[in-house]
Protein backbone atom coordinates (compact mmCIF):
# COMPACT_ATOMS: atom_id res chain seq x y z
CA UNK A 1 0.00 0.00 0.00
CA UNK A 2 1.51 3.07 -0.75
CA UNK A 3 1.74 6.43 1.68
CA UNK A 4 -1.40 7.72 -0.29
CA UNK A 5 -3.42 5.10 -0.48
CA UNK A 6 -2.89 4.39 3.40
CA UNK A 7 -3.49 8.12 4.43
CA UNK A 8 -6.69 7.79 2.10
CA UNK A 9 -7.85 4.71 4.28
CA UNK A 10 -6.73 6.64 7.65
CA UNK A 11 -9.01 9.41 6.95
CA UNK A 12 -11.57 7.04 5.98
CA UNK A 13 -11.51 4.94 8.71
CA UNK A 14 -11.06 8.54 11.19
CA UNK A 15 -14.43 9.38 9.64
CA UNK A 16 -16.28 6.31 9.99
CA UNK A 17 -15.35 6.70 13.78
CA UNK A 18 -16.67 10.19 14.27
CA UNK A 19 -19.93 9.06 12.72
CA UNK A 20 -20.45 6.63 15.16
CA UNK A 21 -19.33 8.39 17.63
CA UNK A 22 -21.76 11.31 16.94
CA UNK A 23 -25.31 9.38 15.91
CA UNK A 24 -26.82 10.16 19.21
CA UNK A 25 -26.15 13.56 18.99
CA UNK A 26 -27.46 13.70 15.28
CA UNK A 27 -30.69 12.61 16.63
CA UNK A 28 -30.69 15.29 19.24
CA UNK A 29 -29.61 17.84 17.27
CA UNK A 30 -32.36 16.76 14.39
CA UNK A 31 -35.39 18.49 16.09
CA UNK A 32 -33.65 21.70 16.76
CA UNK A 33 -33.34 22.41 13.10
CA UNK A 34 -36.48 25.11 12.81
CA UNK A 35 -35.29 28.67 13.08
CA UNK A 36 -34.85 30.14 16.13
CA UNK A 37 -37.62 33.22 16.01
CA UNK A 38 -40.48 30.40 14.99
CA UNK A 39 -39.48 28.09 18.10
CA UNK A 40 -39.59 31.31 20.35
CA UNK A 41 -43.24 31.94 19.65
CA UNK A 42 -44.04 28.33 20.13
CA UNK A 43 -41.89 28.22 23.20
CA UNK A 44 -43.98 27.21 26.30
CA UNK A 45 -43.55 30.08 29.14
CA UNK A 46 -43.58 28.35 32.32
CA UNK A 47 -40.05 27.56 33.42
CA UNK A 48 -39.08 25.01 36.33
CA UNK A 49 -41.00 21.89 35.52
CA UNK A 50 -44.36 22.50 34.10
CA UNK A 51 -46.13 19.73 33.74
CA UNK A 52 -46.00 20.22 29.63
CA UNK A 53 -42.57 21.34 29.44
CA UNK A 54 -40.12 19.25 27.45
CA UNK A 55 -37.45 17.66 29.14
CA UNK A 56 -34.09 19.15 28.35
CA UNK A 57 -31.21 17.05 26.84
CA UNK A 58 -27.81 16.80 28.67
CA UNK A 59 -26.26 19.96 27.12
CA UNK A 60 -29.29 22.39 27.83
CA UNK A 61 -28.74 20.65 31.85
CA UNK A 62 -25.28 21.38 31.99
CA UNK A 63 -25.60 24.93 30.03
CA UNK A 64 -28.23 25.72 33.39
CA UNK A 65 -25.37 24.45 35.16
CA UNK A 66 -23.42 27.06 33.81
CA UNK A 67 -25.40 29.61 34.07
CA UNK A 68 -25.77 29.05 37.71
CA UNK A 69 -22.40 29.07 38.50
CA UNK A 70 -22.43 32.52 37.07
CA UNK A 71 -24.55 34.02 40.02
CA UNK A 72 -27.30 34.14 36.87
CA UNK A 73 -30.62 33.49 37.10
CA UNK A 74 -31.82 30.88 34.39
CA UNK A 75 -35.37 31.86 34.49
CA UNK A 76 -35.27 35.61 33.82
CA UNK A 77 -35.98 36.72 30.54
CA UNK A 78 -33.13 36.86 28.25
CA UNK A 79 -31.20 33.60 29.87
CA UNK A 80 -35.03 31.37 29.77
CA UNK A 81 -33.44 29.91 26.20
CA UNK A 82 -30.15 30.07 26.31
CA UNK A 83 -29.25 26.74 27.40
CA UNK A 84 -31.80 25.46 23.98
CA UNK A 85 -29.81 28.35 21.56
CA UNK A 86 -26.06 27.49 23.14
CA UNK A 87 -26.84 23.75 22.84
CA UNK A 88 -28.18 24.51 19.17
CA UNK A 89 -25.12 26.48 18.65
CA UNK A 90 -22.56 24.31 19.86
CA UNK A 91 -24.78 20.68 17.80
CA UNK A 92 -24.32 23.09 14.56
CA UNK A 93 -21.09 24.19 14.33
CA UNK A 94 -19.79 20.25 15.27
CA UNK A 95 -22.55 18.78 12.66
CA UNK A 96 -19.20 18.04 10.66
CA UNK A 97 -19.01 14.73 12.61
CA UNK A 98 -22.03 13.40 11.24
CA UNK A 99 -21.15 14.66 7.37
CA UNK A 100 -19.29 11.95 5.32
CA UNK A 101 -17.15 13.25 2.53
CA UNK A 102 -18.01 10.86 -0.05
CA UNK A 103 -21.43 11.73 -0.07
CA UNK A 104 -20.54 15.56 -1.05
CA UNK A 105 -17.90 14.11 -3.93
CA UNK A 106 -20.31 11.01 -5.34
CA UNK A 107 -21.67 12.47 -8.63
CA UNK A 108 -19.76 16.14 -8.46
CA UNK A 109 -16.68 14.74 -11.05
CA UNK A 110 -16.46 15.68 -14.59
CA UNK A 111 -14.32 14.58 -17.23
CA UNK A 112 -12.56 17.12 -18.83
CA UNK A 113 -9.38 16.15 -21.13
CA UNK A 114 -6.89 18.34 -21.63
CA UNK A 115 -4.27 18.66 -24.43
CA UNK A 116 -2.22 15.40 -23.58
CA UNK A 117 -1.97 13.07 -20.78
CA UNK A 118 0.45 14.51 -18.33
CA UNK A 119 0.01 15.57 -15.07
CA UNK A 120 -2.20 17.90 -14.80
CA UNK A 121 -3.79 17.42 -18.19
CA UNK A 122 -7.22 18.25 -17.43
CA UNK A 123 -7.90 21.70 -18.03
CA UNK A 124 -4.08 22.08 -19.62
CA UNK A 125 -1.01 20.61 -19.38
CA UNK A 126 0.73 21.00 -15.84
CA UNK A 127 -2.79 23.18 -14.73
CA UNK A 128 -3.63 23.07 -11.04
CA UNK A 129 -6.97 24.55 -9.44
CA UNK A 130 -7.41 26.82 -6.50
CA UNK A 131 -10.01 28.10 -4.13
CA UNK A 132 -9.15 30.83 -2.69
CA UNK A 133 -10.52 32.95 0.59
CA UNK A 134 -13.01 30.19 1.93
CA UNK A 135 -14.22 31.53 5.13
CA UNK A 136 -14.81 29.15 7.84
CA UNK A 137 -15.12 29.14 11.48
CA UNK A 138 -14.25 26.73 13.94
CA UNK A 139 -14.72 25.67 17.58
CA UNK A 140 -10.79 25.34 19.09
CA UNK A 141 -10.97 22.30 21.06
CA UNK A 142 -8.10 23.41 23.53
CA UNK A 143 -11.17 25.96 25.02
CA UNK A 144 -13.99 25.77 22.78
CA UNK A 145 -14.07 29.32 21.65
CA UNK A 146 -14.99 29.61 17.84
CA UNK A 147 -12.27 30.94 15.81
CA UNK A 148 -12.03 32.56 12.14
CA UNK A 149 -10.19 30.43 9.09
CA UNK A 150 -9.78 31.95 5.81
CA UNK A 151 -9.07 28.55 3.62
CA UNK A 152 -7.36 28.11 0.24
CA UNK A 153 -7.61 24.75 -1.51
CA UNK A 154 -5.62 23.80 -4.98
CA UNK A 155 -5.18 20.27 -6.52
CA UNK A 156 -3.92 18.83 -9.85
CA UNK A 157 -6.13 16.97 -11.61
CA UNK A 158 -6.03 13.40 -12.78
CA UNK A 159 -7.64 10.58 -14.68
CA UNK A 160 -9.13 13.86 -17.03
CA UNK A 161 -11.42 14.37 -14.57
CA UNK A 162 -11.98 17.47 -12.60
CA UNK A 163 -14.92 17.81 -8.93
CA UNK A 164 -17.04 20.66 -8.90
CA UNK A 165 -15.43 23.49 -6.81
CA UNK A 166 -18.08 24.07 -4.43
CA UNK A 167 -16.93 20.66 -3.28
CA UNK A 168 -14.03 21.90 -2.14
CA UNK A 169 -15.37 24.30 -0.01
CA UNK A 170 -18.05 21.99 1.13
CA UNK A 171 -15.42 19.57 2.22
CA UNK A 172 -13.37 22.03 4.02
CA UNK A 173 -16.26 22.67 6.06
CA UNK A 174 -16.75 19.39 6.92
CA UNK A 175 -13.27 19.50 9.10
CA UNK A 176 -13.73 22.91 10.22
CA UNK A 177 -17.52 22.15 11.88
CA UNK A 178 -15.49 20.06 14.08
CA UNK A 179 -13.78 20.40 17.53
CA UNK A 180 -10.07 21.08 16.07
CA UNK A 181 -6.62 22.85 15.93
CA UNK A 182 -5.42 24.75 12.96
CA UNK A 183 -2.82 22.05 11.66
CA UNK A 184 -4.73 18.95 11.91
CA UNK A 185 -7.71 20.96 10.30
CA UNK A 186 -5.20 21.31 7.33
CA UNK A 187 -4.01 17.88 7.53
CA UNK A 188 -7.86 16.40 7.69
CA UNK A 189 -8.94 18.77 4.37
CA UNK A 190 -6.21 17.54 2.51
CA UNK A 191 -6.19 14.15 3.09
CA UNK A 192 -10.13 13.59 2.57
CA UNK A 193 -9.77 15.40 -0.75
CA UNK A 194 -6.80 13.20 -1.84
CA UNK A 195 -8.92 10.66 -0.47
CA UNK A 196 -11.57 10.94 -2.43
CA UNK A 197 -11.14 13.04 -5.85
CA UNK A 198 -7.90 10.90 -6.19
CA UNK A 199 -5.78 14.07 -7.92
CA UNK A 200 -1.82 13.74 -8.49
CA UNK A 201 -1.76 16.15 -5.40
CA UNK A 202 -3.81 18.43 -2.98
CA UNK A 203 -2.61 21.53 -1.17
CA UNK A 204 -4.27 23.47 1.66
CA UNK A 205 -2.98 26.87 3.12
CA UNK A 206 -5.27 28.23 6.10
CA UNK A 207 -4.92 31.90 7.80
CA UNK A 208 -6.37 31.39 11.86
CA UNK A 209 -7.82 34.01 14.14
CA UNK A 210 -8.16 33.24 17.82
CA UNK A 211 -9.99 35.60 19.61
CA UNK A 212 -7.63 36.95 23.09
CA UNK A 213 -8.43 37.40 26.59
CA UNK A 214 -10.74 40.19 27.00
CA UNK A 215 -8.12 42.11 28.82
CA UNK A 216 -5.94 42.23 25.53
CA UNK A 217 -8.95 43.04 23.19
CA UNK A 218 -7.33 46.18 21.39
CA UNK A 219 -9.64 47.01 18.58
CA UNK A 220 -13.48 46.17 16.63
CA UNK A 221 -11.45 44.09 13.96
CA UNK A 222 -9.71 40.92 13.65
CA UNK A 223 -5.99 43.15 13.81
CA UNK A 224 -5.93 42.32 17.70
CA UNK A 225 -6.44 38.22 17.68
CA UNK A 226 -4.26 35.74 17.74
CA UNK A 227 -3.28 34.88 13.96
CA UNK A 228 -1.39 32.05 12.78
CA UNK A 229 -1.13 30.06 9.36
CA UNK A 230 -0.69 26.54 7.99
CA UNK A 231 -0.67 24.19 5.15
CA UNK A 232 -0.75 20.57 4.24
CA UNK A 233 0.40 18.89 0.86
CA UNK A 234 -0.04 15.33 -0.95
CA UNK A 235 1.34 14.56 -4.03
CA UNK A 236 3.05 16.47 -6.53
CA UNK A 237 2.94 19.15 -4.44
CA UNK A 238 5.14 17.78 -2.14
CA UNK A 239 8.89 18.24 -1.61
CA UNK A 240 10.92 21.33 -0.86
CA UNK A 241 11.15 22.24 -4.31
CA UNK A 242 8.02 21.19 -6.11
CA UNK A 243 7.04 23.45 -8.75
CA UNK A 244 3.14 22.44 -7.98
CA UNK A 245 3.37 24.34 -4.55
CA UNK A 246 5.57 26.99 -6.25
CA UNK A 247 2.61 27.89 -8.49
CA UNK A 248 0.21 27.50 -5.75
CA UNK A 249 1.92 30.13 -3.57
CA UNK A 250 2.30 32.23 -6.30
CA UNK A 251 -1.92 32.08 -7.13
CA UNK A 252 -2.54 32.34 -2.98
CA UNK A 253 0.28 35.70 -3.07
CA UNK A 254 -1.89 37.04 -5.59
CA UNK A 255 -4.32 37.85 -3.21
CA UNK A 256 -2.00 39.22 -0.40
CA UNK A 257 -1.26 35.74 1.20
CA UNK A 258 2.36 34.95 1.79
CA UNK A 259 2.76 31.23 2.92
CA UNK A 260 6.73 31.82 3.63
CA UNK A 261 5.51 33.16 6.77
CA UNK A 262 3.67 29.58 7.91
CA UNK A 263 6.81 28.39 9.44
CA UNK A 264 7.65 30.95 11.37
CA UNK A 265 3.53 31.37 12.95
CA UNK A 266 3.78 27.36 13.54
CA UNK A 267 5.66 28.52 16.87
CA UNK A 268 3.29 30.79 18.45
CA UNK A 269 0.90 29.66 21.12
CA UNK A 270 -2.43 29.25 19.62
CA UNK A 271 -4.98 29.15 22.20
CA UNK A 272 -4.37 32.12 24.89
CA UNK A 273 -6.44 30.16 27.55
CA UNK A 274 -4.07 27.23 27.84
CA UNK A 275 -1.61 29.82 29.24
CA UNK A 276 -4.04 28.80 32.40
CA UNK A 277 -3.37 25.73 34.82
CA UNK A 278 -4.75 22.53 33.33
CA UNK A 279 -5.37 19.40 35.07
CA UNK A 280 -3.15 16.42 34.80
CA UNK A 281 -4.06 12.58 35.01
CA UNK A 282 -3.85 12.45 39.14
CA UNK A 283 -6.42 15.56 39.39
CA UNK A 284 -3.60 17.94 40.20
CA UNK A 285 -2.75 20.84 38.54
CA UNK A 286 0.22 21.92 36.49
CA UNK A 287 0.96 25.61 35.23
CA UNK A 288 1.86 26.37 31.96
CA UNK A 289 4.66 28.29 30.43
CA UNK A 290 5.29 30.56 28.26
CA UNK A 291 8.44 31.47 26.92
CA UNK A 292 10.02 29.42 30.05
CA UNK A 293 8.29 31.65 32.57
CA UNK A 294 5.19 30.95 34.41
CA UNK A 295 2.11 31.87 33.48
CA UNK A 296 -0.18 34.11 35.93
CA UNK A 297 -2.25 32.18 38.50
CA UNK A 298 -5.87 31.23 37.26
CA UNK A 299 -9.16 32.05 38.80
CA UNK A 300 -10.16 28.72 40.69
CA UNK A 301 -12.59 26.97 38.70
CA UNK A 302 -15.74 25.37 40.35
CA UNK A 303 -15.45 21.87 40.41
CA UNK A 304 -19.62 21.09 38.82
CA UNK A 305 -18.93 24.19 36.74
CA UNK A 306 -16.34 21.87 34.95
CA UNK A 307 -18.12 18.85 35.14
CA UNK A 308 -20.74 20.51 33.41
CA UNK A 309 -18.79 21.33 30.28
CA UNK A 310 -17.05 17.76 30.38
CA UNK A 311 -21.18 16.36 30.18
CA UNK A 312 -21.04 19.10 27.16
CA UNK A 313 -18.42 17.25 25.00
CA UNK A 314 -19.93 13.41 25.86
CA UNK A 315 -23.40 15.17 24.54
CA UNK A 316 -21.34 16.05 21.14
CA UNK A 317 -19.96 12.56 20.30
CA UNK A 318 -16.37 13.49 22.19
CA UNK A 319 -14.06 12.18 24.39
CA UNK A 320 -13.64 14.57 27.03
CA UNK A 321 -10.66 12.57 28.19
CA UNK A 322 -8.49 12.01 24.71
CA UNK A 323 -5.53 14.08 24.87
CA UNK A 324 -6.34 17.07 23.14
CA UNK A 325 -9.47 17.84 25.37
CA UNK A 326 -7.96 17.22 28.41
CA UNK A 327 -8.14 20.81 30.27
CA UNK A 328 -10.37 22.01 27.80
CA UNK A 329 -13.57 22.04 30.56
CA UNK A 330 -11.98 24.21 32.87
CA UNK A 331 -10.13 26.56 30.18
CA UNK A 332 -13.74 27.16 28.88
CA UNK A 333 -15.04 27.91 32.31
CA UNK A 334 -12.06 30.15 33.27
CA UNK A 335 -13.19 31.99 30.26
CA UNK A 336 -17.18 32.48 31.83
CA UNK A 337 -16.30 33.02 34.76
CA UNK A 338 -14.37 36.70 33.23
CA UNK A 339 -18.18 37.56 33.03
CA UNK A 340 -19.35 36.65 36.32
CA UNK A 341 -22.33 38.24 37.77
CA UNK A 342 -21.36 40.68 40.45
CA UNK A 343 -22.74 43.47 42.59
CA UNK A 344 -19.57 45.37 43.05
CA UNK A 345 -20.07 49.04 42.71
CA UNK A 346 -17.98 51.09 40.66
CA UNK A 347 -17.89 54.91 41.20
CA UNK A 348 -17.90 57.84 38.65
CA UNK A 349 -16.61 60.74 40.44
CA UNK A 350 -18.22 60.26 43.44
CA UNK A 351 -21.61 58.55 41.70
CA UNK A 352 -21.97 54.68 42.49
CA UNK A 353 -23.19 53.57 39.01
CA UNK A 354 -24.69 50.33 39.96
CA UNK A 355 -27.41 52.22 41.69
CA UNK A 356 -30.07 52.72 39.78
CA UNK A 357 -31.46 56.47 41.77
CA UNK A 358 -28.62 57.98 40.46
CA UNK A 359 -29.65 57.15 36.56
CA UNK A 360 -32.28 60.15 37.56
CA UNK A 361 -31.31 63.80 36.73
CA UNK A 362 -32.68 65.68 39.74
CA UNK A 363 -35.67 67.35 38.01
CA UNK A 364 -35.21 71.70 37.52
CA UNK A 365 -31.53 71.18 36.29
CA UNK A 366 -30.96 73.88 33.43
CA UNK A 367 -28.57 72.52 30.64
CA UNK A 368 -25.66 74.52 30.22
CA UNK A 369 -24.40 74.42 26.52
CA UNK A 370 -20.92 73.95 27.14
CA UNK A 371 -18.83 72.05 24.22
CA UNK A 372 -19.34 68.61 24.34
CA UNK A 373 -16.38 66.24 25.26
CA UNK A 374 -16.12 63.33 23.22
CA UNK A 375 -14.39 60.32 24.81
CA UNK A 376 -13.50 57.45 21.77
CA UNK A 377 -12.27 54.25 20.97
CA UNK A 378 -13.09 52.12 24.35
CA UNK A 379 -12.19 48.44 23.57
CA UNK A 380 -14.63 46.08 25.43
CA UNK A 381 -15.17 42.01 25.14
CA UNK A 382 -18.54 41.20 26.58
CA UNK A 383 -20.80 38.19 26.46
CA UNK A 384 -23.84 37.53 24.17
CA UNK A 385 -25.98 35.79 27.25
CA UNK A 386 -28.26 34.23 23.95
CA UNK A 387 -25.72 32.00 22.88
CA UNK A 388 -23.02 32.29 25.21
CA UNK A 389 -20.45 33.42 22.84
CA UNK A 390 -18.55 36.80 22.74
CA UNK A 391 -19.16 39.80 20.93
CA UNK A 392 -16.59 42.61 20.89
CA UNK A 393 -15.77 46.01 19.66
CA UNK A 394 -15.33 49.80 20.55
CA UNK A 395 -17.42 51.96 22.75
CA UNK A 396 -17.39 56.06 21.97
CA UNK A 397 -18.93 58.13 24.82
CA UNK A 398 -20.07 61.84 24.48
CA UNK A 399 -21.03 64.12 26.86
CA UNK A 400 -22.09 68.00 28.20
CA UNK A 401 -19.89 68.92 31.51
CA UNK A 402 -22.02 70.28 33.87
CA UNK A 403 -22.33 74.21 34.73
CA UNK A 404 -19.15 73.98 36.62
CA UNK A 405 -17.03 72.93 33.48
CA UNK A 406 -15.76 69.74 35.53
CA UNK A 407 -14.26 66.94 32.70
CA UNK A 408 -14.45 63.75 33.40
CA UNK A 409 -11.19 61.41 33.40
CA UNK A 410 -10.87 59.06 30.67
CA UNK A 411 -10.03 56.07 33.02
CA UNK A 412 -12.96 56.62 34.63
CA UNK A 413 -15.14 55.82 31.54
CA UNK A 414 -12.78 52.89 30.55
CA UNK A 415 -13.64 51.29 34.18
CA UNK A 416 -17.54 52.53 33.56
CA UNK A 417 -16.84 50.38 30.26
CA UNK A 418 -15.16 47.18 31.51
CA UNK A 419 -17.89 47.10 34.44
CA UNK A 420 -21.18 46.91 31.80
CA UNK A 421 -19.52 44.88 29.25
CA UNK A 422 -17.59 42.23 32.04
CA UNK A 423 -20.76 40.41 32.10
CA UNK A 424 -23.21 38.39 30.23
CA UNK A 425 -24.94 41.24 27.83
CA UNK A 426 -26.73 41.98 25.10
CA UNK A 427 -25.10 45.23 22.86
CA UNK A 428 -28.60 47.39 23.53
CA UNK A 429 -28.58 46.89 26.71
CA UNK A 430 -24.93 48.01 27.76
CA UNK A 431 -25.41 50.64 25.86
CA UNK A 432 -28.45 52.26 27.43
CA UNK A 433 -26.65 51.46 30.50
CA UNK A 434 -23.76 53.07 29.79
CA UNK A 435 -25.49 56.03 28.31
CA UNK A 436 -27.47 56.21 32.10
CA UNK A 437 -24.41 56.26 33.82
CA UNK A 438 -22.55 58.72 32.00
CA UNK A 439 -25.86 61.46 32.42
CA UNK A 440 -26.27 60.85 35.69
CA UNK A 441 -22.98 62.20 36.23
CA UNK A 442 -22.77 65.10 33.68
CA UNK A 443 -26.47 66.27 33.87
CA UNK A 444 -26.56 68.17 30.66
CA UNK A 445 -26.42 65.21 28.60
CA UNK A 446 -24.92 61.87 27.01
CA UNK A 447 -24.96 59.93 23.74
CA UNK A 448 -22.87 56.51 23.60
CA UNK A 449 -22.26 54.41 20.42
CA UNK A 450 -21.06 50.46 20.20
CA UNK A 451 -19.99 49.10 17.70
CA UNK A 452 -19.63 45.37 17.73
CA UNK A 453 -18.77 42.32 16.44
CA UNK A 454 -20.68 39.35 17.40
CA UNK A 455 -18.93 35.25 16.75
CA UNK A 456 -22.77 34.81 17.24
CA UNK A 457 -23.87 36.53 14.04
CA UNK A 458 -20.58 35.09 11.78
CA UNK A 459 -19.98 31.16 13.49
CA UNK A 460 -23.30 29.75 13.93
CA UNK A 461 -26.80 30.04 11.83
CA UNK A 462 -26.96 32.40 9.15
CA UNK A 463 -23.00 33.10 9.04
CA UNK A 464 -23.11 36.67 8.00
CA UNK A 465 -19.13 37.39 8.00
CA UNK A 466 -17.93 40.53 7.93
CA UNK A 467 -21.16 41.65 9.35
CA UNK A 468 -20.95 44.33 12.28
CA UNK A 469 -23.55 45.92 14.61
CA UNK A 470 -23.68 49.89 15.96
CA UNK A 471 -26.13 50.80 18.42
CA UNK A 472 -26.84 54.28 20.06
CA UNK A 473 -27.99 55.79 23.10
CA UNK A 474 -29.31 59.48 23.68
CA UNK A 475 -30.01 61.04 26.54
CA UNK A 476 -30.53 65.06 27.69
CA UNK A 477 -29.58 67.59 25.01
CA UNK A 478 -28.35 64.87 22.42
CA UNK A 479 -31.99 63.72 22.33
CA UNK A 480 -33.13 67.21 21.95
CA UNK A 481 -30.56 68.96 19.84
CA UNK A 482 -29.85 67.07 16.29
CA UNK A 483 -27.00 69.30 15.43
CA UNK A 484 -25.07 68.55 19.02
CA UNK A 485 -25.67 65.06 18.35
CA UNK A 486 -24.71 65.29 14.33
CA UNK A 487 -20.89 67.38 15.56
CA UNK A 488 -20.65 64.03 17.76
CA UNK A 489 -20.97 61.41 15.24
CA UNK A 490 -18.81 64.09 13.37
CA UNK A 491 -16.15 63.36 15.66
CA UNK A 492 -16.02 59.68 15.48
CA UNK A 493 -15.82 60.00 11.81
CA UNK A 494 -12.62 62.50 11.91
CA UNK A 495 -11.06 60.13 15.16
CA UNK A 496 -11.36 56.89 12.42
CA UNK A 497 -9.92 58.75 9.44
CA UNK A 498 -13.53 58.15 8.20
CA UNK A 499 -14.58 61.70 7.36
CA UNK A 500 -15.92 62.74 3.59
Amino acid sequence: MTHLEARGTAMGALEEAHLATAAAAAAVAACDCHEEDEEEEHDIVEVGGGDGEAPADAMETAVRELLLGLGEDAGREGLRRTPKRVSKAFRDGTRGYTQKVKDIIQGALFPEVGVDKRTGSAGGTGGQVVVRDIDLFSYCESCLLPFSVQCHVGYVPSGGRVVGLSKLSRVADVFAKRLQNPQRLANEVCGALHASIQPAGVAVALQCWHIPLPENLKCKTLQGWISTSHSSCSGVFEGENSSFWNDFSMLIKLRGIDMERVSHSASISWCPLKSYEVPVCNGHCKKATINGAISPKSIPAPSNMVSAVSSMLLSLGEDPFRKELVGTPLRYVQWMIKFRACNLDVKLNGFTLNNLSVYKSPAGDAIDHQAIHSELHFPFCSQCEHHLLPFYGVVHIGYFSSGDGEVIDRSHFQALVHFYGCKLQVQERMTRQIAEAVYSVSRGGAIVVVEANHICMISRGIEKLRSSTATIALLGQFLTDPSAKAHFLQNILDATGLAV
